[in-house]
């Protein structure tokens, strides 16, 4: 869809931007438990906030006692109560989010500007590796010349427009009007009128068409995993010969990190952030007739997903 959100801000495209922590730090880390809490806090509620914040290395203990504290919350009230001010569900809060001040966030972080603190410029550039790794995928086989890509959840235009420039004939969409406007400006400031992409306000299950590729960014992270089931098989009927998508991958760690985020729910914060299993994402590919033909891992320190490909079977 749009950008690479921060996991536990959950603002729209992320995958990922909880902090990575070495197998034997998890288990031989010194920190007291409180300062871990503390710290983690700090650290992976607003992303946008800890420039300077240290990131606490967690213990197996501190994760333990930190599992027990999140056993006791009700993240999902919280989450309704989110859908409820903007009068819908997820689709609704994304939308909202992402055209007012997660937009005015993520151009920021996917800018040029030096107006970034330290974890947002790591953000921005975990993204750039996203985008570069995915063009790699779509360069290695041959010229992109003519052949047709709906880049589903286009942001402000940072795989679009490369794609234009390698030949490609791109169709391009997002959910935030504000989005689209942006990745069109971009786009005329650096194409010709003839390469320009085709960009459209809509959301992922509302497009059509037919298209050689059909890639999906940093956008599965808005959507639990019973509408992501949906979206991965819409986007992977409009394809003919490939599908890449990138998430943030759910594991036990990241899991608890997020949850343990959602207890200290910061202003910024509008849209939900959701980690998916590989399996869980390659199971909605098979079902549909699909299967994963190529895997990649992006991480940075804030920055954490999961890149594949998949064809038909």
């Amino acid at each position: 869809m749009t950008i690479a959100p921060s996991l536990l801000s959950s603002s729209s495209s992320v995958s990922r931007l909880l902090p990575r922590f070495p197998n034997s730090a998890r288990l031989n880390a010194p920190a007291s438990r409180s300062r871990a809490l503390t710290v983690v806090a700090a650290s992976v509620t607003d992303l946008s906030s800890v420039d300077s914040t240290t990131i606490a290395v967690l213990g197996g203990g501190s994760v333990a006692a930190l599992a027990t504290i999140v056993s006791l919350t009700d993240p999902e009230r919280r989450r309704k109560l989110q859908a409820e001010e903007v009068g819908g569900g997820d689709k609704e809060v994304v939308r909202e989010y992402f055209n007012s001040t997660g937009f005015e966030r993520w151009r920021k972080i996917y800018g040029e500007t030096d107006e970034v603190n330290r974890v947002q410029k790591d953000i921005r550039i975990g993204h750039a590796k996203t985008v570069e790794k995915t063009m790699l995928m779509l360069t290695e086989e041959g010229s992109l010349a003519g052949v047709t890509v709906c880049d589903a959840g286009c942001g402000t235009g940072l795989l679009s427009i490369p794609l234009a420039k390698e030949g490609a004939i791109v169709s391009a969409s997002d959910i935030s009007a504000a989005m689209v406007a942006e990745a069109e400006m971009k786009a005329k400031q650096q194409l010709a009128s003839e390469n320009l992409p085709k960009f459209e306000v809509n959301d992922l299950e509302s497009l059509s068409g037919k298209y050689n590729t059909v890639v999906c960014l940093d956008v599965l992270i808005h959507y639990p995993q019973n509408k992501a089931d949906g979206m991965i098989a819409h986007l992977a009927s409009l394809a003919e010969k490939r599908v890449i998508l990138s998430f943030a991958p759910k594991t036990f760690y990241y899991d608890i990190l997020k949850r343990i985020g959602e207890l200290f729910p910061g202003p910024s914060k509008a849209t939900r952030a959701y980690l998916h299993s590989e399996a869980d994402v390659e199971n909605a590919l098979r079902k549909v007739g699909w299967r994963i033909s190529k895997r990649g891992l992006i991480t940075t320190q804030f920055y954490f997903s999961r890149l594949i490909e998949a064809v038909p079977m």
